[in-house]
């Protein structure tokens, strides 16, 4: 019997895929994107998709008690690319995280954000975070800081994960252990630059031996399909790609230079599988990816709250 989840701000399904693979079931997925949801439906067909504000979101009873609330709140609020406003940001949806936990009264709740979350200008926010969750009733396990490339991710990307469970689960609950061996960018992406019959895509493997920085997304406002700021395109660049914009198709026979990157690779790069297709031209497509959470970081949260859930089951006999 697998757990239930309900999952919020669930963009192109990254958490989401990873925490299916955990052994989690989708009971919902609320999305206020329209090509994310595209996405989510194309490849998870009988998910439900709910498309709309998560502000304006009241989940129907047959939701409450849902095993796991899930979710990657909106970033800028605390993005060191923003303004870093925290609850005076109108896009913090921490509240309604709260909202929703107290509605649904699931048995953990999981929230992932950008690193930035986790330094000392926000530390009254997380303690408030955590005393507002103890009011009703949960127990946090901390927030813990990790890096996708621990988890056989080929990108330097830290995200601050929160996780709260009842006391009987949390109790059980143990953060998941990185990964023997980092994969690197050009183990990850090597067949697809060679897909088009590029001569130099053996050689371009060879340099690509490290892991590629984090990915921007960007959004409808601001951020186009480059692969990130200035810092981040210099290190694309020592890794032989050109982190200026995104490409439609890999290299061609002939190609001198550094190749960019295209929607595929970078989801390879992110952590998806190869047969995860994201809805929406080439820019919503790449900011999907980009904005994604790396399905086996996910997948190895998951896995851990699942552990923690049947070591209590079977303590009191159940499931």
């Amino acid at each position: 019997m697998k757990y239930t989840s309900v999952e919020v701000c669930a963009g192109a399904g990254g958490q989401a895929l990873g925490l299916e693979q955990a052994g989690f079931d989708h009971i919902a997925c609320v999305e206020i994107d329209n090509a994310a949801c595209a996405t989510l439906r194309y490849n998870r067909p009988k998910w439900n998709v709910i498309e709309g504000d998560l502000r304006a979101w009241e989940p129907d009873a047959a939701l409450i008690g849902t095993d796991l609330l899930a979710g990657g709140v909106p970033c800028p609020p605390f993005s060191v690319a923003g303004k870093q406003l925290g609850r005076d940001d109108e896009r913090d949806l921490f509240p309604e995280m709260l909202r929703l936990a107290d509605e649904l009264r699931p048995r953990a709740v999981m929230i992932e954000n950008v690193r930035n979350l986790m330094s000392q200008r926000f530390s009254g926010y997380r303690d408030e975070i955590l005393r507002e969750f103890k009011e009703l009733g949960y127990e946090s396990v901390g927030w813990e800081l990790l890096n996708a490339a621990d988890y056989g991710v080929p990108q330097l990307r830290q995200r601050a994960i929160l996780v709260l469970m009842r006391s009987e689960d949390a109790i059980h609950y143990r953060w998941p252990e990185p990964a023997a061996r980092r994969k690197t960018v050009g183990a990850a992406v090597g067949k697809l630059m060679a897909a088009n019959g590029w001569e130099g895509a053996a050689a371009w493997v060879k340099g690509a031996t490290g892991q590629g920085p984090a990915l921007v997304g960007g959004s409808k406002k601001h951020g186009g399909p480059d692969l990130g700021p200035t810092r981040a395109r210099e290190a694309w660049a020592r890794l032989g790609v050109d982190g200026l914009g995104v490409a439609n198709e890999a290299p061609l026979p002939g190609f001198e230079g550094r190749p960019k990157l295209t929607v595929e690779m970078t989801a390879l790069i992110q952590g998806f599988p190869a047969t995860w297709q994201f809805q929406g031209r080439k820019t919503a497509a790449y900011r999907q990816v980009g904005n994604a959470f790396p399905p086996p970081v996910a997948k190895a949260v998951g896995a851990s709250i699942v552990r923690a859930f049947e070591t209590a089951d079977a303590e009191r006999g159940q499931r």
